[in-house]
């Protein structure tokens, strides 16, 4: 029983379910500014977890090929054979109406939509076509990835206003750097797939000077949030600093005695430290802007 229920358990990618809701938790919190409905947050948090474990499970299915040349990722249960392919694709299927199911019962019509278009990004067109044939693939796919905290909010907030936008675009941003050094450190495993990211396909150096013009533009991003009236000079503290920091990181990519990988995998760990700050951040310090005037209610 136990083995059985890690082997439904992993092909989630609980990590990322964790990473999501954390910033899901941020989204939602920064647009209930201090009113907070707990039951909504729940259902919110629940709703979306149990949509993106649905979208990991089919994207597990539909990479089962390539998991298969990626030492990474060469022991998933859908590659080993320990979760047969349509098993996989019934729990997938089961977990996605339960999602959202769940969010459209609680939350509203927009932020159902987002996680629609998350979700639809991401397996349709990411895991589909575009990781497999683009490289442009790691910008689409930061589109599905940013959507977690633009749901959150929306749920709140029942609209989709200036914060939301910034959220999305903060997000996304954020997920270039990130995605680009894992693809660093994990290059061989990239290439024996033949997955054309921007490291292999147009070589290490562009991938360098990638990651350091997303950091600086997602520093830039995020200051929209406390410039616009929504957060105060606690978030623009935290985000000065971490930004910073990050980007500072990013430059050490070009010391000449610098070790690559090691140094990727510094900048990918951080990404995750300065996201998860940032959502925290977010959740405490709040305002009310006159921005949400230009609000759009789906």
């Amino acid at each position: 029983m136990t083995s059985t229920y890690k082997r439904y358990l992993s092909v989630t990618k609980p990590g990322i379910i964790m990473g999501n809701a954390i910033s899901v938790t941020g989204g939602f919190l920064l647009a209930s500014r201090g009113e907070i409905d707990y039951w909504l947050l729940l259902a919110t948090l629940i709703g979306l977890s149990l949509v993106v474990a649905s979208g990991c499970v089919i994207n597990n299915c539909i990479d089962r090929d390539i998991d298969g040349k990626m030492q990474r990722t060469a022991n998933r249960v859908t590659v080993t054979g320990e979760l047969p392919l349509l098993t996989a694709m019934l729990h997938g299927a089961v977990l996605g109406i339960a999602g959202f199911g769940l969010l459209a019962l609680y939350t509203n019509f927009t932020a159902v939509f987002f996680a629609a278009f998350g979700y639809v990004i991401y397996v349709g067109v990411y895991s589909l076509y575009m990781k497999r044939n683009s490289v442009y693939g790691t910008f689409v796919g930061s589109l599905s990835g940013a959507v977690p905290p633009v749901v959150g909010y929306c749920a709140a907030s029942g609209q989709f206003d200036t914060a939301a936008a910034i959220l999305l675009g903060m997000f996304s941003i954020w997920q270039m750097p990130h995605s680009y050094a894992i693809a660093i450190f994990r290059y061989n495993d990239y290439k024996a797939a033949d997955i054309p990211v921007l490291p292999v396909s147009q070589g290490i150096a562009k991938a360098k000077r990638h990651i350091v013009l997303h950091i600086a533009l997602f520093a830039l991003v995020v200051m929209l949030l406390p410039l616009s009236g929504y957060t105060g000079i606690g978030f623009l503290t935290v985000a000065f600093a971490t930004s910073l920091w990050w980007l500072l990181m990013a430059l050490r990519g070009y010391r000449p005695d610098i070790n690559v990988e090691g140094w990727a995998k510094r900048v990918f760990g951080f990404s995750i430290v300065n996201i998860t700050l940032l959502s925290f951040a977010m959740s405490v310090d709040y305002h009310t802007s006159v921005s949400s005037l230009f609000a759009i209610t789906l």
